[in-house]
């Protein structure tokens, strides 16, 4: 996978905008999931963009690729990962967002079989704290509930 992580990570206060105008994707953010995310609307210079901090681009001998990320957009927060499945079965996934205070939500992905990238979000909750006490985590295991973790991923930063 190539390199976009660490464009992904930049920090702005709420408000301020560090998109490109596409939702979700920081600018100057290429990566393995590009063509996730359509044709760019015209900038109108309103748009409020989120910030995201983002672990870096996994992927496991089975054939998953992932990335997940901390999402805030004024006062909500959310978790995201991005993913390809290229192990020619459908694992099962699910997505963690942990908050202050011990508060988490979790959600199952629906990971189909094939190549084509996707995205698997928790619901918005309202953030608590900082951006750097949230953290998302994603894992990808065999369907067979006995099976072994395929991937895990996290929205840590190297040397975090």
């Amino acid at each position: 996978m190539r390199s976009g992580a660490a464009d992904r990570n930049a920090e702005a206060p709420a408000g301020d905008q560090v998109g490109d105008g596409r939702t979700g994707v920081p600018e100057g953010a290429p990566g393995a999931f590009d063509d996730l995310d359509g044709p760019r609307p015209p900038s109108t210079g309103l748009f409020r963009a989120p910030v995201l901090r983002c672990g870096p681009e996994l992927s496991s001998p089975d054939g998953i690729e992932a990335q997940t990320c901390v999402v805030v957009l004024g006062d909500e927060v959310w978790g995201r990962t991005y993913y390809r499945n290229a192990t020619g079965t459908a694992p099962s996934a699910v997505l963690s967002l942990m908050a202050p205070g011990g508060r988490s939500v979790r959600v199952h992905c629906a990971v189909e079989s094939g190549d084509e990238p996707a995205v698997c979000e928790t619901p918005r909750r309202p953030r608590r704290g900082h951006l750097d006490e949230h953290e998302a985590i994603v894992e990808f295991a065999a369907r067979s509930g006995d099976g072994p973790l395929l991937l895990r991923a996290g929205s840590n930063q190297p040397g975090d």
